[in-house]
C-alpha cells in the first residue's frame, strides 16, 4: 500500500491511501467512548474526538498496530480511504470504482464487504454491499486481468461501507475479527458479558491493580480476567491475528517488535488480587478453563460458593457485581429477593471497599437499598445498563 501523505481526488471521490497519516475510526460499545478515547490518547493517538459510537483519532502504520493490539474497549479500528456524495447507485458505483483498489486488493485476495445505512436515500444495506463489490472487482479485472474472490467468513480484506445522510465513507477493517474475541473464551455460556463491556466496567472502577478486586457472581470469569488482563499489563490481542496481516503494505518487523516490546512488560498477578465466586459449578469450571487459556491459570482464584457465603477478604477493594436482569417474563419478582441481598451483603460484609452493580433493571435497583454515588450508562448489546457505584462505609 502506498504512503502517500495527500488527499487525491478521482471524480467525486476524495481518495485517502493509507499514509504516513491516517485517519481511523475505532467503533466503540455505546458508553464505552470516553473510556476508548483515554486509552488512544495513553497510546499517543493524534486528533482525538468522540464520535456517536466510537471515536475518531489519526496515526501512524505503528499506532495502528499498537491500538489493535492495546486498545480494550474498542470492537473494530476502521482505516478511512475515501468519502463521496452518495444519492443513487450510479454515485455509489462510480465512487468504489474511483478508489485505487489494484494497490490494495490482488487477484488470488479474497474479500468481503460490511454496510450501514442511515438516513440515506440508498435503504438496502444488502444491495449497497453488492453495487461496493462489482465496483471493487471490476476496477481490479480492469488493471490486473482477472478478480478476488468473495470470503465472507474470512477475508483477507473487509471492507466496511457507512451510508450517512448521502454521504458514503468507506475504510478498511484493520482488526479482522472484533477486538472483543480475544481468544480465551473457549465457550460461551447462557448469557455472556462482552469482554469489551467487561473492561470497560474494570475501567471505570478506576481499578489499578493496587487493591483486590472480587466479582461474586463471576459466570465464566469474563470480568476476573479482563481485570487480569490489565493488572499483568498483558495486551488483550496478545496471541490472536488481526486483519491487517494481510494488506499488501504490512510490515512484519515493526509488529514483531511491538509485539516483542509488549511482551516484556507482562508481569505475573499478586496472590489474591484477583477472585471470583459462583454458585454454578459448571461456570466456575468455564471460569478456570478460561483464565488458564488467557495465561492465568494459578494466578486469578475461583471460588464455588453461594452469594450469601461471600466474604470478601482485606479492609478495602473493588467488588463488581452483574446480576441477572429479569428481562424474561415473570423473572422480576424472583429477582427482588437477589437485589435486597446484594444490598445487604454489601453493607454488612465489603466495608471499606467499594462495590459496582451492572443492571439492564433500575426498577430491580431499588431493592439493593443503598444510594448510589455515580451512575454510568453503558449498553450490553442492546440493553440500556446502569453501572451503580456504591460507596461501602
Amino acid at each position: 500500500m502506498s504512503e502517500k501523505n495527500h488527499i487525491i481526488r478521482r471524480g467525486n471521490a476524495l481518495v485517502a491511501p493509507l499514509e504516513v497519516t491516517m485517519k481511523c475510526f475505532a467503533a466503540v460499545p455505546r458508553g464505552a467512548e470516553e473510556v476508548t478515547a483515554r486509552e488512544l490518547e495513553t497510546l499517543g493517538a493524534n486528533g482525538v474526538q468522540i464520535a456517536k459510537g466510537g471515536v475518531a483519532f489519526e496515526c501512524g502504520r505503528e499506532g495502528l498496530y499498537r491500538a489493535n493490539l492495546w486498545l480494550r474497549t474498542a470492537s473494530r479500528i476502521l482505516v478511512q480511504l475515501a468519502s463521496f456524495p452518495c444519492t443513487n447507485q450510479g454515485e455509489l458505483y462510480n465512487g468504489m470504482y474511483a478508489i485505487d483498489w489494484a494497490s490494495l486488493i490482488k487477484p488470488e485476495m479474497t474479500l468481503a464487504v460490511d454496510c450501514s445505512l442511515r438516513d440515506s436515500a440508498l435503504t438496502h444495506s444488502g444491495f449497497v454491499a453488492l453495487k461496493t463489490k462489482d465496483a471493487i472487482v471490476d476496477r481490479i479485472r480492469s488493471e490486473c486481468g482477472s478478480r478476488p474472490s468473495v470470503n465472507t467468513a474470512a477475508p483477507d480484506v473487509r471492507i466496511n461501507v457507512h451510508l450517512l445522510k448521502n454521504v458514503c465513507t468507506v475504510s478498511l477493517d484493520s482488526s479482522g475479527d472484533s477486538l472483543d474475541r480475544r481468544g480465551y473464551r473457549l465457550e460461551r455460556n447462557e448469557a455472556p458479558l462482552r469482554e469489551t463491556l467487561a473492561a470497560t466496567i474494570v475501567a471505570l472502577t478506576g481499578w489499578d491493580g493496587s487493591i483486590q478486586l472480587c466479582d461474586p457472581m463471576c459466570g465464566s470469569g469474563t470480568i476476573p480476567i479482563e481485570a487480569g488482563l490489565l493488572a499483568s499489563r498483558k495486551p488483550p490481542g496478545f496471541g490472536r491475528a488481526f486483519g491487517f496481516q494481510h494488506w499488501l503494505d504490512f510490515d512484519g518487523l515493526l509488529w514483531d517488535r511491538i509485539v516483542r516490546e509488549a511482551e516484556a512488560g507482562i508481569r505475573n498477578l499478586p496472590v489474591g488480587l484477583i477472585t471470583g465466586y459462583d454458585q454454578d459449578s459448571r461456570a466456575l469450571a468455564l471460569a478456570g478453563r478460561n483464565a488458564a487459556a488467557a495465561g492465568f491459570e494459578g494466578q486469578i482464584h475461583f471460588f464455588h460458593a453461594e452469594l450469601e457465603k461471600f466474604q470478601p477478604e482485606g479492609e478495602k477493594g473493588i467488588v463488581i457485581i452483574n446480576p441477572p436482569y429479569g428481562k424474561r417474563l415473570g423473572e422480576e419478582d424472583d429477582l427482588k429477593e437477589l437485589y435486597c441481598r446484594i444490598g445487604d451483603i454489601m453493607k454488612q460484609r465489603c466495608r471499606g471497599w467499594t462495590g459496582y452493580v451492572l443492571t439492564g433493571n433500575l426498577e430491580l435497583a431499588k431493592y439493593i437499598g443503598l444510594k448510589a454515588s455515580r451512575r454510568f450508562v453503558l449498553f450490553n448489546g442492546p440493553i440500556e445498563c446502569r453501572l451503580l457505584r456504591y460507596e461501602l462505609y
